[in-house]
Order: structure tokens, then sequence, then C-alpha cells
């Protein structure tokens, strides 16, 4: 190649490399001009879902459009988590991203059609949330080591609920199940509220779960808790013992909510999502309802939450190997 042919080419990248920047800028500038979809990978009722619809009327405030959540329950959050990565990458369909989509679905299931790293753009981890092992309160046990030993009197006899097969709480019941040396039987719904809601009417005698969503019904004793997944206890449950107290430390992990979006979206608008986001979580009254509700505001950046998601899906993808967890559904 003559020197003017490497001037020419060299010119041509840098004028290329502008008018992405300058269209860009401009998207954001405009950005966002119509409503927003904000896809929840499971069923209305759950954590995720609460999560997602504190958050989305705040962020729908602080950008000026109406955020508009859309379930898509089904396979533990797979479901949702693949129409997001189909989507357009323009801004206008987010989703809320778990430990569930990014991690114990791609760690468990060789059919998971998107890679949690390659196919969205991390934006802002919302909350932190503890975890927690409920019973119904018809089983007769009052406390974990009861329980325990009530399993392994009548292998197969109790059954626990989750949110999915695949989940985390799927997830972390086998992993349960093999630390224990027990036998429940896995019920799968499509999000954690079915789940509880067959766990309340005692159709299902085990749950695990995160807290916000099952928080109000322990404290109207419709629910037993038995052990939280938290570095310590929490304030609500003070009489509730961590998983690590118990001897399950493996069991010890807590759940995390945050909004991606499909990969290549632009920086500039991946960065007004993420301001406004950090903005709507330090609004006192979308603050509140989240630590009112268990959660741990967060409020990261999209790196922090990048380097987030690569840890979870590390750790998941260690457990199911070590436990060999494998899904049968």
């Amino acid at each position: 190649m003559t020197p003017t042919n490497v001037y020419g080419a060299g010119l041509r990248t840098v004028l290329a490399v502008a008018l992405m920047a300058i269209g860009s800028s401009s998207l954001a500038a405009d950005y966002p001009d119509k409503p927003i979809r904000l896809l929840v990978p499971f069923a209305a009722g759950g954590t995720t879902d609460i999560v997602a619809r504190v958050v989305a009327n705040g962020l729908g405030k602080e950008l000026g459009q109406t955020v508009v959540v859309e379930n898509r329950g089904g396979g533990g959050g797979l479901i949702g988590a693949e129409a997001l990565a189909r989507s357009p990458a323009d801004g206008y369909t987010l989703g809320i991203a778990t430990v569930s989509t990014m991690a114990t679905v791609p760690a468990t299931n060789p059919k998971t059609s998107y890679d949690p790293i390659k196919d969205f753009t991390p934006i802002v981890n919302l909350v932190n949330v503890p975890n927690v092992m409920t019973i119904n309160p018809a089983v007769p046990a009052k406390d974990m080591k009861e329980f325990i030993a009530l399993l392994k009197a009548n292998p197969g006899k109790y059954s626990y609920a989750s949110s999915g097969t695949g989940g985390i709480s799927h997830l972390d019941g086998e992993l349960f199940k093999s630390i224990t040396k027990t036998d429940m039987v896995h019920v799968p719904y499509r999000g954690s509220g079915p789940a509880l809601n067959d766990t309340l009417a005692g159709q299902v005698n085990a749950q695990f779960d995160n807290l916000p969503s099952s928080l109000p019904h322990i404290k109207a004793g419709k629910l037993r808790a038995l052990a939280v997944a938290s570095p310590k206890r929490v304030d609500g449950l003070p009489d509730v013992p961590t998983f690590a107290e118990v001897g399950l430390a493996d069991v010890n992990n807590v759940a995390w909510y945050g909004i991606v979006a499909p990969a290549n979206t632009p920086p500039a608008v991946v960065k007004r999502i993420h301001d406004a986001t950090v903005a709507a979580l330090k609004n006192p009254e979308v603050s509140a309802r989240l630590v009112d509700g268990g959660s741990i505001v967060d409020g990261n950046t999209p790196e922090q939450f990048s380097a987030q998601i690569k840890k979870e899906l590390a750790l998941r993808q260690r457990i199911a190997k070590e436990q060999n967890i494998k899904l049968v559904e």
C-alpha cells in the first residue's frame, strides 16, 4: 500500500469513528423519546418483579418516559433473558439480570442459547438481597437441625419449590440436598411468586426464595424461616440464623438484581440509563421501599457490575461441577 493509500485508509477510519461518536451522542441527546420496556424474566409477585416495579417507577420519572414492566417467566429466567438478547440494542428494551439468568442457568443448562458475558451490556446492579429457606408451618420441624433429621428419616417424602429449573433457588436446593445428604422432590415454577403461593398453601413443603417476597409471610407466621443466606443475620429476622451458622456455608450466597441491555447498546445511552437509575435509587421513596422489603441498595458502575456477573458465573460453574448438579427436568 502506498503512503497515499495508507493515509486515505487512516483518514477513513478516523472519520468512521467520529461519525459513530456523533451518532451515539445524537441518539443519547434524543433518548428516550418513547416508552421503555423492562423485561422481568420471572412471573409477577416474586422478588425480581417487586424490585423491578419499584425501580421502574423511579427510573421513568428520571428519564421522563414510562418504563413498562413486562414479565417473561419460564425456564428459571432463560426465556426472558433470551428475549432480551434478541432485542434491538437501542436502549428501549432493557432487562432485569439475576443470579439465575446470568449464572446458574448458563452453569447448569447446556441448552442455554445466550452467552451471559457476550450477549448483554451490564448497566447497574440495583440491589443485593439475602436468600431464605422456609417451610410451611405444618411441617413438623422447628429449626434447620430438626428439618434435616426429618428429611433423612423420610427420603423423598418432602418437596421444595423453586422459581424454575436452573434458577438460583433450584441450584441452592440441589446444593442443600447434596451437602446434607438428604432427598427432597424439586417442584419448579414459572417464578418465585407462584412457588410462594403453593408453599403458603401447603402444596409444597419448603421453598428457597429471595427474602423480600417471603418476608411478610414469615413475619405473619405463615412461613417458618430456617436460615438466611446473608453475611450476617437480617435485622428484621434476628432469631433466624444464617446458613453459615447452621453449618451450610456453601449455601450462604446473596442474590442480586441489576439492569442489563442487549450487547452493543451505545455507550452514551448506557450512561444515560445508568445515571438515571442511580438517581432513582437515591430517591428516598424508592430506596425506602427497597430497604423495607429486605434489599440492600447498590447502584454500582457498569464495569463493577460486569465484574460481579463474571465472578458469580465462575462461582456457580464451580458449584455445579463440584456437586455434579445437572438439570433433569
